[in-house]
């Protein structure tokens, strides 16, 4: 079945930086699209970013472009959330995702 595992979420400083992943399972993660949400209290889930199955097309979240990078390695079946310059309004569960099938989230805090 399929599974998603994320990772490297915690507490950092504004302007900091973290990497989130995601390794995924039960699928041919090479063929597919994935995606990073994210969830901040009393607010709805957005769209964070996204690659394709070759990492050669990327979109970002205007909040985030410049700030945020996504990557993915296919022989490790992971996908990265590289961020940086963190900001307080950044803080939020993430989430993986491979079309219908979320992860199960990370904490990311961004608090002085």
């Amino acid at each position: 079945q399929v599974q998603l595992a994320e990772s490297g979420g915690g507490l950092v400083q504004p302007g900091g930086s973290l990497r989130l992943s995601c390794t995924a399972s039960g699928f041919t993660f090479s063929n597919y699209a994935m995606g990073w949400y994210r969830q901040a209290p009393g607010k709805e889930r957005e769209l964070v970013a996204s690659i394709n199955w070759s990492g050669g097309s990327t979109l970002y979240a205007d909040s985030v472009k410049g700030r945020f990078t996504i990557s993915r390695d296919n022989a490790k079946n992971t996908v990265y959330l590289q961020m940086s310059s963190l900001k307080p309004e950044d803080t939020a569960v993430y989430y993986c995702r491979y079309r219908e099938y979320w992860g199960q989230g990370t904490q990311v805090t961004v608090s002085s």
